[in-house]
C-alpha cells in the first residue's frame, strides 16, 4: 500500500516508503522538518495495510488529526495531519499531487 502525505500549504509531497518513518527536527529522522516549533524527535508513523498510525513522542508543540491533539492515532485517507506547524492530508494508493511536485521532501519551515 502506497501512502503519502500532502502539505496543505504547498510544497513537495512526502511519500511514506518505509514501514515506520521517525519524523523530527533531529537530522537522524527519516523525515526532517527543520523548523523550531518541531521537536527533535517529534512522532513516529508506522505503515500497515489500509491505514498508517502516528504516535506522539512527546513533542512540545503537538501532533494533531483532524484539529485534535493526539498522543496516538490512526489516519485514514483524507484525514489532515498536523505535526507542529506543518499541515498535511494523508493520501492512500494513487498518485497525490501538491503544488506540481511530487518528490520524497527533507523539508525545512512553510514560507522559508
Amino acid at each position: 500500500m502506497r501512502a503519502t502525505l500532502v502539505p496543505l500549504d504547498g510544497g513537495p509531497t512526502v511519500d511514506l516508503a518505509k514501514d515506520l518513518t521517525l519524523v523530527g527536527r533531529n537530522e537522524d529522522c527519516d523525515l526532517r522538518l527543520d523548523h523550531k516549533s518541531v521537536s527533535k524527535l517529534h512522532c513516529i508513523l508506522v505503515r500497515t495495510e489500509g491505514l498508517v498510525l502516528v504516535r506522539d513522542l512527546g513533542s512540545t508543540n503537538g501532533t494533531r488529526v483532524n484539529g485534535q491533539r493526539v498522543r496516538r492515532a490512526a489516519l485514514l485517507p483524507d484525514d489532515n495531519l498536523a505535526i507542529a506547524t506543518f499541515r498535511y492530508r494523508v493520501s492512500f494508493g494513487g498518485h497525490a499531487t501538491a503544488a506540481g511536485d511530487n518528490s520524497e521532501s527533507r523539508n525545512s519551515a512553510p514560507g522559508e
